[in-house]
């Protein structure tokens, strides 16, 4: 019997979420909730995006911007970017060898 893609659950890094995001431009915790869901299809709660953040920005890949607002945005750094171009890369080669071996399954 086949499964159905919901059964096998989200398989999402909430980090790489995250620096994908923010590579269109600065956005506040809510927004880029919102924006996740949107391009991903993966609903993150508040806490699990906060503390995505919090890692991110220790590891100097995203950095908060000035604001007088009261939700304080973020915006992605330069090794932010190289390391979210590494892990989209990384991703692509994971991706054609699932296919490939999908592919060589079927033979």
């Amino acid at each position: 019997m086949a499964r159905k893609s919901q059964e096998l659950g989200r398989f999402t890094d909430v980090a790489l979420l995250v620096l994908i995001s923010l590579a269109e431009g600065q956005k506040h915790g809510y927004r880029m909730i919102g924006d996740i869901e949107e391009f991903s299809g993966t609903s993150l709660e508040p806490g699990t995006l906060y503390g995505a953040l919090m890692r991110l920005e220790e590891r100097g890949w995203i950095e908060p911007v000035e604001s007088s607002e009261r939700r304080k945005p973020y915006r992605i750094t330069g090794s932010g970017r190289a390391a979210l171009r590494e892990q989209l890369a990384t991703l692509r080669r994971v991706e054609q060898a699932g296919v490939r071996r999908v592919a060589w399954g079927q033979a």
